[in-house]
């Protein structure tokens, strides 16, 4: 495949597929967008025409059983995840899922017994812009000193009951869809895993979901992570970085625009209201078109994939923490 562009195909016509993910392949450097799938045929065809994507396909199945597609990306609803992936690895393709990989740890962990030769990774495309390996990049230097706090908002507001977000058998809510952002935040700038989780979820009264979730996060030597999540609250995200010497903001952590500049921020704390902070732009890049380039110099054996399935299985270990500690009212120890 080394003289070549990999073949992605795209199961589904979900809207980050659709918005997000496409685009960013289609401006990736190592991978085009070959075809995509959806239960009807006029849907697929009718995105493929908006897209530019050369063949549309009227299932899945259809789509995974063409021998010219090399990579699937899985953007369906979350209980879908694990066993399309399962599907698409078994009929050769590697896989690129939507986060969280799973509804649970145990769910996420029939992954680890798929052949080894096809990668699969969840799309945690934070972790491939400039502006977080920056962000690491400056923690590791000292430069904050010891860092010992991260602090986490995420919020937006959806109350449409016929979003897959507000349907909790399937995998809706707070934590599922942004909450795995936070904590993944502190495993990427502490370089550790927590410990012990506690959490406190306030569920929807009609929906079931948990509509906003707070919790701490102990990641041992006095590190901790405490986030606040909501899918019915002012949209508004902030992560802060907070060490002995200094703390670094990130204003935009997550939907970083497309193609846009975007702007971290480092502060001593010497002067009030922000009064000393200092700001630097990270050029404009599109997120998931570097996750794109990541996992396709992977699949061309560039490079090594940073984080596959055993990544996955543990943030999912991490959220069915989170949610034994909301169950039983107590913290939950990170099997």
């Amino acid at each position: 495949m080394a003289d070549k562009k990999i073949r992605w195909g795209i199961v589904s016509t979900a809207r980050i597929g659709i918005e997000k993910v496409i685009p960013g392949i289609q401006q990736s450097k190592t991978g085009i967008v070959a075809g995509i799938a959806s239960r009807s045929m006029e849907k697929a065809e009718a995105a493929a025409k908006d897209l530019g994507i050369e063949k549309a396909y009227g299932s899945y199945e259809d789509l995974l059983a063409d021998p010219e597609i090399d990579a699937v990306y899985n953007p369906l609803p979350n209980h879908l995840h694990v066993p399309v992936t399962i599907q698409a690895v078994e009929a050769g393709k590697h896989v690129l899922c939507e986060k969280p990989m799973a509804l649970n740890a145990e769910e996420a962990s029939k992954l680890l017994n798929l052949p080894g030769d096809k990668l699969v990774a969840e799309n945690f495309m934070v972790r491939a812009h400039p502006q977080w390996i920056k962000a690491r990049e400056i923690v590791r230097s000292g430069e904050l000193g010891d860092l010992k706090a991260i602090q986490c908002f995420f919020s937006y507001y959806n109350d449409d009951p016929s979003n897959i977000r507000n349907m909790a058998d399937i995998g809706g809510g707070a934590l599922y869809d942004i909450g795995c952002y936070t904590m993944l935040a502190g495993r990427y700038f502490f370089d550790a895993e927590p410990k012990r989780v506690v959490s406190l979820l306030d569920r929807d009264p009609e929906f079931g979901t948990d509509r906003m979730s707070s919790a701490l996060l102990d990641f041992g030597n006095d590190r901790h992570l405490n986030f606040i999540v909501s899918t019915q609250l002012t949209p508004y995200q902030r992560f802060n970085l907070v060490g002995t010497k200094k703390r670094l903001e990130i204003v935009i952590p997550v939907n970083a625009p497309q193609g846009e500049a975007v702007e971290i921020r480092t502060d001593d704390g010497s002067l009030l209201a922000d009064g000393a902070m200092e700001g630097q732009i990270i050029p404009p890049c599109d997120q998931y078109g570097e996750l794109a380039d990541v996992f396709g110099r992977a699949i061309l054996g560039e490079a090594p994939l940073p984080h596959g399935v055993e990544d996955a299985v543990q943030n999912m270990k991490i959220l069915d923490a989170l949610f034994a500690s909301a169950e039983k009212g107590g913290w939950a120890d990170v099997d």
